[in-house]
């Protein structure tokens, strides 16, 4: 129904457009009597196998969210009933910031791709909490967290300990974001030095709670071996609970559209079926290098269950949607769900 009816007019707007038109019509129409319980017969897939238990968290299921889709901790309860068995906010700032210019969201269809170059665009670390003191379902929630852009780089980690101290009471795990390629200079802190102290001080201030929460890196896909090296060292040397690979990339290699839209559209985050392999890629080489002794979420390119089997197989323990929950619509949830269970028969 998604792809034959919905999407065709969804696809015809603005892609951003688009999006404030779903999150607005899921948000009114869950409030009909019926509709979240029809949802979830849609949609929701259960079965024991699918539990997972990664970084101390039960996880009903190993498909989540992705981080960019309910920045502001809106629709957590709404998307709960679309199937997934976590949602990631974000990425939370510390003060709310309008993001970069629009149009900062393009769709590339004829490579199921995206690109986009929002830049933190949010509502600020409070009012995610205060939505999420306010939920009802029990889905598991991360919480992603990064710096504001006019918050110079050698000040970044203050903004990620504020960001971190807003949300902790209301998150279950928590993901550094310093992979954006949309603030500027933001990659600069995946450097090893930089990163040991950013991480170090939000990690201090985690040890220091009587329950500490998983505290996660998301990493970007074009580091090279080397530099994934580093990102384990520093993994081990401030005791992160596991990785999120990958973020988007700004390579444009073997694009199907063409060279002149894609400089049109200019400097941007790619996501969607380019990323797939080379998201792979990166968690096969992060899997074998701990011998799978750090948990992976793995996020890239997933438009199938077969895409999400094979990130399982290269030694995801969960997987997250973005793109791929644009393109093929809520039922690819269930299906990747179904195919989890077939695969352990």
């Amino acid at each position: 129904m998604y792809k034959a009816l919905l999407k065709p007019l969804l696809f015809q707007l603005d892609a951003e457009q688009a999006h404030h038109f779903v999150f607005d019509n899921l948000r009114r129409s869950c409030r009909l009597p019926g509709t979240r319980a029809l949802l979830r017969s849609l949609y929701d897939f259960a079965h024991p196998s699918l539990e997972r238990e990664v970084f101390g968290l039960k996880f009903r299921n190993p498909v989540g969210l992705a981080a960019g889709f309910d920045k502001n901790a809106e629709l957590t309860d709404e998307l709960a009933t679309l199937g997934f068995g976590f949602v990631e906010i974000g990425t939370v700032t510390p003060r709310a910031q309008p993001g970069n210019p629009a149009p900062r969201l393009f769709r590339l269809p004829q490579d199921e791709a995206l690109v986009n170059r929002m830049g933190f665009n949010n509502e600020g670390a409070a009012a995610a909490a205060r939505r999420l003191r306010q939920r009802r379902s029990d889905i598991i929630i991360g919480g992603n967290i990064g710096k504001n852009k006019d918050t110079p780089n050698e000040q970044a980690a203050a903004d990620y300990v504020a960001g971190f101290e807003a949300l902790f009471d209301t998150v279950d795990y928590f993901v550094v974001n310093v992979s954006s390629p949309n603030t500027p200079n933001l990659r600069q802190l995946q450097e090893k030095e930089p990163l040991i102290r950013l991480l170090q001080q939000v990690q201090e201030r985690n040890l220091s709670k009587p329950r500490p929460k998983p505290l996660l890196l998301k990493i970007a896909p074009d580091l090279t071996d080397g530099q994934l090296d580093d990102i384990l060292t520093i993994a081990a040397e401030t005791r992160l609970s596991g990785l999120v690979a990958t973020n988007t990339t700004i390579a444009r290699d073997a694009l199907r559209t063409d060279q002149t839209q894609l400089a049109a559209i200019g400097a941007g985050g790619l996501s969607g079926k380019p990323l797939r392999q080379r998201s792979t890629d990166v968690i096969r080489y992060l899997h074998r290098r701990t011998d799978g002794g750090l948990p992976i979420i793995g996020v890239g390119g997933i438009a199938s269950a077969q895409d999400a089997l094979d990130k399982m197989a290269a030694g995801a323990a969960l997987v997250q949607l973005y793109t791929g929950f644009i393109y093929e619509g809520p039922a690819l949830v269930k299906r990747i769900n179904q195919a989890v269970v077939a695969g352990r028969r």
